[in-house]
């Protein structure tokens, strides 16, 4: 928790947050993904200072589990002075103990988001579903949470001002907004119209822009003129050194061609929505299926 102390901006985490992405629909399945179409609604975890502390984050709990879809499980809330926003015991369960940071005592409108990041803890607990290392497994848990409809409260807990800031979170305000510019551009959902923070929207425009380039890059239809100059160039390349393996275009663009034993070149490149890589033939125009998240994508290879 950014506690009026500097806010990390940008895409530092990136790569993570893909994986991320593609860890979550391998786990879950396309079908389960697509039952969190809908986001926490902000009526159902809304939070006033005329409301009981202990009871309205007992409530928010109850919503966020219900959300997730975790019947079983109940949530004991409590609060203590801590450096974290928040940490919860993951244990067998049904019973979870979470602790909340003593300031939420007094900033209770940001309860849900806390929760939000600590309920998908729990959810991931139970399937079984991990990063190793605490850094890479808290972006995880960022990522699974905004891209299953409730991780835009963590986003719109990101607030500054001309003397104080606060961030929740281990993704920066960017990567938040990304994650959940790939959520709306899955489910047809604008979380922005939710969004209490000027902060929020600006990150959320940024990563949606972000979000927006991965849907444009060769082999994709949809690359520009210049990414396609580029994509042809290292085609060409590529078939010029077709017997001495995988041709690797560089790191700044996203395909790699490789060769299928004796026969043709054949193209590898990320799903823009999953992220999990498709290979297929270079051959002009195809339409290819991503096997994991089902999106149609129309190529020219």
């Amino acid at each position: 928790m950014a506690n009026d102390g500097p806010v990390e901006h940008g895409y530092p985490h990136l790569e993570t947050v893909r994986a991320a992405i593609t860890a979550v629909y391998r786990r879950l399945s396309y079908d389960t993904v697509r039952t969190f179409s809908t986001s926490v609604a902000p009526a159902d975890v809304a939070f006033c200072d005329t409301d009981d502390l202990h009871l309205g984050a007992q409530r928010v709990a109850r919503e966020l589990v219900r959300h997730y879809r975790l019947p079983d499980a109940r949530l004991i809330v409590g609060f203590r002075e801590m450096k974290h926003a928040a940490n919860v015991e993951l244990e067998a369960g049904p019973e979870y103990f979470v602790e909340l940071n003593d300031r939420f005592r007094t900033h209770r409108r940001d309860i849900g988001a806390a929760l939000a990041h600590e309920v998908a803890h729990v959810y991931l607990h139970r399937l079984g579903l991990s990063f190793p290392g605490t850094r890479d497994n808290e972006i995880l848990t960022d990522t699974a949470a905004t891209y299953l409809g409730a991780g835009w409260l963590l986003l719109d807990a990101f607030r500054q001002d001309g003397v104080s800031s606060q961030k929740l979170g281990y993704l920066t305000p960017e990567e938040f907004g990304y994650v959940l510019a790939k959520r709306s551009l899955a489910f047809g959902e604008d979380p922005s119209v939710w969004f209490t923070s000027p902060q929020a929207y600006t990150a959320y425009a940024e990563g949606m822009a972000l979000a927006r380039r991965d849907e444009r890059q060769p082999p994709l239809t949809a690359a520009g003129w210049a990414g396609r100059r580029r994509y042809a160039r290292d085609r060409r390349r590529a078939r010029e050194h077709l017997a001495a393996g995988p041709a690797d275009a560089g790191p700044e663009v996203p395909y790699r061609f490789t060769p299928d034993g004796h026969g043709p070149l054949r193209v590898s490149f990320p799903c823009p929505t999953c992220h999990q890589r498709i290979r297929v033939e270079v051959r002009g125009r195809v339409r290819a299926r991503c096997g994991l998240c089902r999106t149609v994508l129309e190529c020219d290879t």
